[in-house]
C-alpha cells in the first residue's frame, strides 16, 4: 500500500527533476559518492575578506582531527571578541568533509562578523560508536581554550550542523551539559539526524521512495556508525533521540521540512526540550525535502528558511538578549 506522504513545494519539485536520486545505499555506491570532489572552498572565499587557518587537534586515542578556521580579514587585538560558529558537516555520517555546507556558516561570519571553525570528524564505517561525536567535541574544547586567541568570545560560542551534523552537533551539545564544560550560548540543528530507531511516520512516509535522504538510507548511514553496538549499548551522545533528560541545554534552533525523513523526529525534539523546561525554536518548512536549503539556495522557501534562521541568530548574539542575560546569570 502506498503511503501518502506531503507533496514537495513546487519550486523545489521543478529543481529536483534534474537531480539524480536514489533510494539505498550501499558500500559499492558509498564508494562512488565520495569520490566526488569535495566542495570547491575557493569558490566561497573568492568574494570573501577572510583569513583561513588550517590547524589539527588530537582527538583522544591519539588521531588528528583537522579543523579549519575562518575569520574575517583585517581584525586585530582592538576588534571586540567575536562570536564563534563551530560547524559540523553533514553526509549521512559516511560522507562529505569540513567544507559541505559551509555556505551556511559563512553567510553567518558575513552577517555577524563571526568566527567560523569546521570541523573533519571521522567517518563512518571506518569510524563506529561515539568516534565521531568524540571528534567534534574534542574540536569544541580546543576552540573554547583558545578562545582569546581566535578572538572569540567564549560567551557566544554557537554549535550548529545539518542533517548528520545537526545529529552530532545535538550529541555535542548533551557531552558538554553532562561534563559541564565548555559552555554553549546556543545548538542550531539544520534538519538534524537525531534517531537511529528510524520508525517514525515520517521515516516511513519517505522509504520506498528515490529521494535525496530516505528511510534506507538512513537505515544505512545509521548502521555504519553503530556498528557492532546492541540497543542497550547506544549511547544518547550517538542517537540523541534516545536521551532521557533534555534539561539544561542551551536554547536550540530546529528546522526541517515537512517532505522529509527526519520531520518527525526533529519536531519530538523540540517538543520534548519544551517539556523539560528548555527554549526552543522550531519551523517545519511546508513542501521541503531533506536539506532542500542548502542544495537549492535560490528558491524561494529556502531563501526564507536561511534568512529566518539567520533573523534567530541575530536576535541571540545581540548583547541585550534574553540568552545572554541567562549566561551571563549562569556564569
Amino acid at each position: 500500500m502506498t503511503t501518502a506522504r506531503p507533496a514537495i513545494d513546487p519550486e523545489l519539485h521543478e529543481l529536483l527533476a534534474d537531480m539524480p536520486l536514489m533510494s539505498r545505499l550501499n558500500p559499492e555506491v558509498l564508494a562512488q559518492l565520495r569520490q566526488f570532489p569535495s566542495t570547491p572552498i575557493e569558490s566561497l572565499l573568492a568574494h570573501r575578506q577572510i583569513d583561513q587557518r588550517e590547524i589539527t587537534v588530537p582527538a583522544k586515542d591519539g588521531a588528528q582531527i583537522p579543523l579549519s578556521v575562518f575569520s574575517p580579514a583585517h581584525t586585530d587585538r582592538t576588534t571586540p571578541a567575536a562570536p564563534c560558529i563551530y560547524w559540523i558537516h553533514g553526509g549521512g555520517m559516511v560522507m562529505g568533509d569540513r567544507f559541505s555546507q559551509l555556505d551556511i556558516p559563512l553567510e553567518w561570519l558575513d552577517q555577524f562578523g563571526a568566527v567560523v571553525v569546521t570541523v573533519d570528524y571521522r567517518l563512518a564505517p571506518e569510524a563506529t560508536g561515539t568516534t565521531l561525536v568524540d571528534d567534534c567535541y574534542q574540536g569544541l574544547l580546543w576552540v573554547a581554550e583558545h578562545a582569546t586567541e581566535l578572538g572569540v568570545d567564549p560567551s557566544r560560542i554557537v554549535v550548529a550542523g545539518a542533517s548528520a551534523g545537526g545529529g552530532l552537533a545535538a550529541g555535542v551539545t548533551l557531552l558538554a551539559r553532562d561534563l559541564g564544560t565548555p559552555a554553549i550560548a546556543a545548538q542550531v540543528l539544520v534538519c538534524p539526524m537525531l534517531d537511529h530507531r528510524n520508525t517514525t511516520t515520517s521515516s516511513r512516509q519517505y522509504s520506498g521512495v528515490p529521494g535525496v535522504w530516505t528511510g534506507e538510507m538512513n537505515e544505512f548511514g545509521w548502521r555504519a556508525v553503530l556498528g557492532d553496538l546492541t540497543e542497550e549499548e547506544i549511547p544518547a551522545y550517538v542517537s540523541p533521540a534516545l536521551a532521557d533528560d533534555l534539561s539544561g541545554l542551551p536554547t536550540t534552533y530546529i528546522d526541517t521540512g515537512s517532505a522529509e525523513v527526519f520531520r518527525d523526529e526533529d519536531t519530538d525534539y523540540a517538543i520534548r526540550i519544551w517539556a523539560a523546561g528548555g527554549q526552543a525554536e522550531l519551523h517545519v518548512w511546508a513542501g521541503g525535502f531533506h536539506g532542500f536549503d542548502a542544495l537549492f539556495p535560490q528558491a524561494h522557501i529556502s531563501a526564507t528558511a536561511r534568512r529566518t534562521r539567520t533573523d534567530w541568530l541575530a536576535r541571540l548574539l545581540s548583547p541585550n538578549s534574553t540568552a545572554q542575560r541567562h549566561h551571563a546569570s549562569t556564569t
